[in-house]
């Protein structure tokens, strides 16, 4: 058991990165990166589909006042930030949070976090390249040359969809074809399933499978897995130029839109209260993934001590500004009510009548998810060649390419991960998941600068996290916490401890409703009230938003549904509790320890923000992110356990 959490030395880690390059029989990775290009490959993580599609989901919930979950998941992000600016002060190297826990931890925590990246690096990049995919088809169906007589260039839908959401679709379609309905109203009604079903109906079979892939997601993926296996000075240049057209394009829509901001969408600012802020904490955080991506890039920084923690605290300023300026344009331009959409910037010019800077947008947007899966895709083989290094993972995922100078074998493997689900997968079942490990990294840097914090024989860098003594700020927090949620949410408080029953959002009544059971719901809102239905173009979602929850509950007695379809209660409802109780019974043994050990107060501040957005997450993203790590366990006993360098040195 003693040897899972055997430890590595700081010194052990600097000798072995240069053993490592000069058994290559070359330099090792080229050093290029300096502040402004840290920077900039920060921003080109962060700002990708947080500006350009969750940002409307958050307003959506939040109102105006999502710009303050906006400020507070920056600053949750900052005290991370600051804990992973002084590991890589300490460790300059590549491996990121996976080096930084084997320092803190030990061999098996930091396997396992090495493990949980991939969620970050390679599952989230699934994520990104699905959501690009989208976006780059919408783009180029808008494309109008007069004089090539070009109106729309259209790629077949069976190559623009994953095969699992087609079959489902079809699925769909088929039983409300058998209802009576004609492909028509299903187009006119229901588009997505109308779009699955010619998907399927339309696709090329072999051997009688029908043939149905993503091929633009699969494209952009092999386009940047080269890139990145060109090079960190190409994959740099790159960066940087995609930066400037990113931060061009969103300045523009900050420059006109302010000229249209009607200051009476603003009131009320907080419309859904506390709780529907933090209904978009999800969404908000993923907006935030990535700046830690910098850290992978520390043995190619030419100083990597004085400018990696500058980079990161730079990339996080200059985009909290601006995801807070354009979430006051767009809920000024537009009530938030209206702002539930997959491309809220495009609908808010497009509503405006600016149509042309609308497909400026989604150009920039294409420019920026390509950014962001550049990073990505640029850190996970860098992790998996530190995990290599350390012998848990074989020899050949840290070889460097003679010419190019980067990790080519892991590299060509990170995009194979990637490209593959991409074929495959929907985007809604890797999402949370990618939040999760996200998260869960930031945790264990945070802890792992308290584990330090009172270590001697660590050398410590040029950077440091501002100490100041959290025994005597944890218990004014704590008061202060519980006197807030007295005096304001005290029968709120009082629901969740005795797990009263809970009437669920109207999204999520909406959705848990069949074809049959919306299509039902249509009919009847065009009988009894179709002036109103038809000012909100016959959309279910915006005509509820307006009307209110308590209209669709009424719509909907007479479909004589389960109680558990407009409620969570029991069993059912307190799993849901179980990470916030986790959360809230941790906060009292941290205190403690804080109390017993002085604990710094920055990466403790950190460790609790980021455990309070995982306690946000559903329960049952917790079983698949649970099962991911068991089977991240077996490979660990089954070859790293037994191949790890430390192993090895300990044996006689």
């Amino acid at each position: 058991m003693r040897s899972l959490f055997r430890r590595k030395q700081v010194a052990d880690i600097l000798a072995q990165m240069k053993e490592s390059s000069s058994s290559e029989g070359h330099d090792g990775l080229k050093k290029h990166l300096k502040v402004r290009d840290l920077t900039a490959f920060g921003i080109a993580a962060i700002i990708g589909a947080g500006i350009f599609s969750t940002i409307g989901n958050a307003s959506y919930q939040g109102g105006p006042a999502v710009v303050f979950l906006f400020l507070f998941t920056a600053i949750a992000c900052g005290f991370a930030a600051f804990a992973y600016a002084e590991f890589a002060s300490i460790v300059p190297v590549s491996g990121s949070a996976y080096t930084y826990s084997y320092v803190a931890f030990g061999e098996i925590i930091a396997w396992i976090i090495g493990w949980a990246l991939i969620m970050e690096y390679a599952i989230g990049n699934v994520t990104v390249a699905i959501s690009w995919s989208g976006y780059f088809t919408d783009m180029l169906s808008h494309i109008r040359i007069s004089a090539l007589g070009i109106e729309g260039i259209h790629i077949p839908l069976w190559a623009q969809m994953d095969y699992f959401s087609a079959l489902n679709g079809h699925a769909q379609a088929l039983t409300l074809l058998e209802s009576g309905k004609t492909l028509n109203e299903l187009k006119e009604l229901h588009e997505a399933i109308w779009c699955s079903y010619e998907a399927y109906q339309n696709s090329p079979t072999l051997g009688g499978f029908h043939v149905i892939l993503d091929l633009p997601a699969l494209f952009i993926i092999v386009a940047i897995t080269a890139l990145v296996y060109r090079g960190i000075k190409e994959s740099r240049n790159a960066s940087n130029a995609m930066v400037i057209i990113k931060l061009a394009v969103i300045l523009l829509v900050l420059g006109v839109g302010i000229f249209y901001i009607d200051p009476t969408n603003w009131s009320p600012f907080a419309p859904n209260g506390i709780g529907g802020i933090l209904k978009g904490v999800s969404a908000v955080f993923f907006a935030y993934i990535g700046f830690d991506a910098i850290s992978t890039t520390a043995e190619e920084c030419e100083n990597p001590q004085r400018d990696l923690p500058r980079g990161m605290m730079w990339a996080i300023i200059i985009c909290t500004l601006l995801y807070i300026a354009v979430a006051l344009v767009l809920t000024g331009i537009v009530s938030y009510k209206y702002l539930n959409k997959d491309e809220p910037l495009s609908f808010v010019f497009q509503h405006i009548n600016l149509t042309q800077l609308s497909g400026i947008i989604s150009i920039s947007a294409v420019v920026a998810m390509a950014s962001v899966l550049l990073v990505f895709q640029m850190g996970q083989p860098r992790i998996w060649m530190s995990m290599s290094r350390d012998g848990l993972l074989p020899k050949r995922f840290s070889k460097l390419h003679p010419k190019y100078k980067t990790p080519s074998f892991a590299t060509i493997v990170v995009g194979f991960v990637v490209a593959i689900p991409t074929l495959f997968l929907s985007s809604e079942m890797v999402t949370e998941l990618c939040s999760i490990g996200t998260l869960f990294a930031f945790v264990l840097v945070c802890g792992g600068v308290l584990m330090l914090q009172n270590r001697t024989d660590i050398p410590r860098g040029k950077f440091k996290t501002p100490y100041l003594n959290g025994k005597y700020v944890m218990p004014f927090l704590i008061i202060g916490a519980l006197v807030i949620i007295y005096t304001n949410f005290k029968p709120e408080a009082l629901d969740f401890v005795t797990n009263k029953e809970e009437l669920k959002s109207r999204n999520e009544i909406v959705r848990g409703l069949n074809p049959n059971e919306i299509y039902f719901l249509k009919n009847h809102l065009l009988l009894n009230d179709r002036e109103s239905f038809q000012a909100y173009g016959f959309n279910i979602n915006d005509f509820y938003a307006s009307k209110g929850i308590d209209r669709l509950v009424m719509d909907l007695k007479i479909l004589k549904l389960p109680k558990s379809h407009f409620y969570r209660y029991g069993w059912r409802h307190f799993l849901d509790k179980i990470p916030t109780w986790i959360f809230i019974l941790f906060t009292f043994f941290i205190a403690v320890m804080t109390h017993l050990k002085s604990l710094s107060t920055i990466p403790l501040l950190g460790l609790l923000s980021c455990l309070y957005m995982m306690s946000e997450i559903k329960a049952e993203n917790w079983f698949f992110f649970f099962i991911w790590l068991i089977i991240g366990l077996f490979i660990y006993v089954a070859y790293g356990r037994k191949y790890s360098k430390l192993a090895l040195k300990e044996k006689p």
